[in-house]
Order: C-alpha cells, then sequence, then structure tokens
C-alpha cells in the first residue's frame, strides 16, 4: 500500500489530490456564479494555497505549533530535571545542521496540514540521538511487512522506530492517510471558483457577461461587427462616466448570470471562511473573519483553541518523540510542550502568573526569573520555596485583644 501522493511523480501529484474521476455535485452553485461544472478549478496543494482562508489556517497553525517550547527532561528522586548536553541541543534549538527548531517545526507542521503527513528521520549513532532530519512526503512510501511499517525514501528502507510519523488522518488500514485539502477539496472548489468569477466580473468593469437580443443579422461577418459596436459603446460609456450608450433599434442587452451583490457573493464566500475553519477545528476569528466575534467570545476562542486543538497536535508530537527517541520502555526521560510559552505575547497575564507561582511555593524566585531569561540572585533565599503567611490552620492564629481601644478626644487630636 502506499500513500495517496507518496512515492509518485511530481507530475501525477500535481494533477489532483484524490482520484481524479471523481465528478463534482456543485455544479448548480457554479452555474449560479456564471461557471458551469467544465471550469469547476482543480483543487491541488498549490492552487488550495491561494485561497487566503486556507492559507491563513495553515501559517496559523504551523507557526504557533512552531512557537510553543520543546523541552526535555528526566525523572529523578527530586522530581523532573531538565536535560543538558547533545539531546537538549536537537530537541530545543538545532534538529540538525541546516534548521533551528522554528524552521524544522514549521515545515513540518505545514506538511500535516497540507498534504496530512508530516515525517522526520532520527539519526542515531549507538543510543545517542545525532540529529533529526524532515523528509519529503512525495518521494516517501509507506507499506507495511509483516506486521511492521517500513518508510521508502530515496532508495532507502526506515524502519518505522527511525521515522517522526504525524499524519492528519489515519484510514482504517492504519498505512494510508487522509489529509485536510482532501477532504475539504469541494468547499476549497467554492472558494476557489468564486475567487475566479469575482477576476473576471472585475476584469470587465464590474459589467456581468451580456447577451444581445433582437433581429439575427444576415451572416456571421455581420454578427460580428454588431457585437464589435456594442462593445465599443459600453466601453466609450464606461470611460466617459455617462450610465448610457446607444443600441440599434430592435435590439436589447440582457444579462447572463448574476453581480456579486444580488448573487449575494460577500455572503457566499464568508461562509466559505467558516468552511474552512471547520476543517481545520478552528475556530473562524483565527482566520480574521470577526462578523460575529465580541469582546467575550474572542477570548473563550482563545482558550478553545488551545484547549481542543493546539494541546491534541501537542500530545501528539510528544507521544511520538517519546517512543521513538526513547523506546518504549524508557520512561525516565520525556519531551514535553511548554504551553506557557503561548502568553509570551500577553506580558500582564504572564506575570499575574508567575507573582502566583511565586506566592503559593509553586516556584522559587529563582526559577521565575530564569522563565524571564534574567539571571539568578545569589542570595541562597532565592533558590527556596515562599508562601505567603496570611491564611494559617485554624486555631493558630494570633489573639486579638478584647480590650476596648482608646478613644481620641477633643478637637486637637491630641489623645485625653
Amino acid at each position: 500500500m502506499r500513500f495517496p501522493g507518496f512515492g509518485r511523480k511530481r507530475e501525477t501529484r500535481a494533477a489532483t489530490i484524490e482520484n481524479p474521476t471523481v465528478k463534482v455535485s456543485a455544479e448548480n452553485f457554479m452555474e449560479f456564479f456564471g461557471l458551469h461544472g467544465g471550469g469547476v478549478p482543480a483543487v491541488t496543494i498549490e492552487s488550495a494555497l491561494k485561497v487566503p482562508a486556507l492559507q491563513a489556517a495553515v501559517l496559523f497553525l504551523s507557526r504557533t505549533l512552531a512557537t510553543v517550547p520543546l523541552q526535555a527532561f528526566r525523572r529523578t528522586e527530586n522530581g523532573p530535571e531538565r536535560i543538558a548536553g547533545k539531546l537538549q541541543t536537537v530537541l530545543e534549538e538545532n534538529p540538525n545542521d541546516e534548521m533551528d527548531t522554528s524552521k524544522f517545526r514549521r515545515y513540518f507542521w505545514e506538511q500535516v496540514f497540507t498534504g496530512g503527513r508530516g515525517l522526520a528521520w532520527i539519526e542515531k549513532r549507538g543510543n545517542g540521538i545525532e540529529a533529526i532530519w524532515p523528509m519529503d512526503p512525495t518521494r516517501t512510501s509507506v507499506r507495511r511487512t509483516g506486521l511492521r511499517l517500513v518508510y521508502t525514501f530515496d532508495g532507502r528502507d526506515y524502519p518505522a522506530s527511525e521515522i517522526i510519523d504525524i499524519p492528519f488522518m489515519l484510514k482504517p488500514n492504519g498505512v494510508q492517510h487522509r489529509g485536510p485539502i482532501a477532504l475539504g477539496e469541494k468547499a476549497i472548489q467554492l472558494a476557489l471558483s468564486m475567487n475566479e468569477y469575482g477576476s473576471m466580473f472585475f476584469a470587465g468593469g464590474g459589467i456581468p457577461p451580456l447577451a444581445v437580443e433582437g433581429p439575427m443579422p444576415a451572416n456571421a461577418e455581420t454578427m460580428k461587427r454588431a457585437i464589435d459596436d456594442i462593445k465599443r459603446a459600453i466601453e466609450v460609456a464606461r470611460e466617459s462616466g455617462k450610465p448610457l450608450f446607444q443600441m440599434p433599434p430592435g435590439y436589447k442587452i440582457s444579462q447572463i448570470g448574476f453581480d456579486p451583490e444580488k448573487g449575494q457573493m460577500t455572503e457566499a464566500r464568508l461562509f466559505q471562511v467558516q468552511e474552512i475553519a471547520r476543517v481545520y477545528q478552528m475556530p473562524p476569528t483565527f482566520l480574521q473573519d470577526l462578523s460575529r466575534a465580541t469582546f467575550s467570545n474572542v477570548e473563550q476562542n482563545d482558550l478553545h483553541l488551545v484547549k481542543h486543538l493546539v494541546v491534541q497536535w501537542c500530545t501528539a508530537l510528544e507521544g511520538e518523540l517519546n517512543l521513538k527517541l526513547f523506546g518504549r520502555m524508557n520512561g525516565n526521560r520525556y519531551v514535553r510542550h511548554d504551553l506557557d510559552g503561548l502568553m509570551r505575547g500577553d506580558f500582564k497575564s504572564l506575570i499575574e502568573g508567575i507573582v502566583r507561582g511565586v506566592q503559593g511555593a509553586v516556584h522559587t524566585p529563582n526559577e521565575a526569573r530564569e522563565r524571564f531569561g534574567l539571571p539568578k540572585v545569589k542570595d541562597p533565599a532565592a533558590d527556596q520555596l515562599h508562601i505567603q503567611g496570611a491564611t494559617v490552620p485554624l486555631g493558630t492564629q494570633p489573639q486579638v485583644s478584647n480590650q476596648p481601644k482608646q478613644e481620641n478626644e477633643g478637637d486637637d487630636g491630641e489623645q485625653a
């Protein structure tokens, strides 16, 4: 079995994402906008990325996931301890000699959110990790030999234990995958068609396609001259700014198709943004659709994005890295995303959370300073946990005297 697009020639993949014999079921909708079934644009990854909403979705998700700090830890008797050395460099800074971690992860997630699969090879030397290299999914084929997956890239076979593999969605055989662009092909076709119609409409000066009605001319040459004369009359009227032009007696012009306003093209294009947001499970506000945004629901969408989307993909990559880097039975080392890194742009919320962590004995003062890239304080007390003493067990609070306080008497403020 091979993945759709995996192991094929580039020319074949560029033709279409799915079965080229699949018919488009939205011809009536296309005709509503003056486009017939034969003019439906083919959907490829390159053409799909020309839809602004889909491009925004891919860029937003890939760059957001590349921004979340990825850290390696070791479990000890005293709790988690950050791993240093080459493994820390490979995971957190520079996966290989050609890419830093941001560039590598952007490329990796872009493949997931376009073709539907991100692949990377782990270069090992003995028990050590030397580097992690991205693989081109269009040049990689995957098959199952017995019960084992084997990845073939540039004529070389790689076992699954050496490959980081994150699919957008797996098919029932566990080998092939489904990509978001292939799954949302129909919605993307509508968006491309409306883009094309809008370009044709405004390229014609805002005049929808027209038909001339009247007595048929004697021959084809006469018909051509009549059409050319009417076309010149329309162009002269448009250039002069006059809303009128002269028609030959007995002829009239009828509009074919619909203009954007009457065809509700604006509403339809807005709906396509929402459809693409559904494909990626994103709140539409992150695709710049603020048509129904309020102060409250935008904040809730921010939480929704992290809780129900970003954390899911972070968990998928963490599980794959932990399995392939450290082995199935090695539970002492692990990698984890620091989702607090998404708060770097919200300094007020970040500093308030850190302050509460120090006051609640979650972080030491020096640990809090380290999160901001500040040097440690040499005072030993800065490496100890602190907690506010306002809350104490019942019965241990200081005794308060029941004697009444002396009251001030007199207008001069002196005590009597």
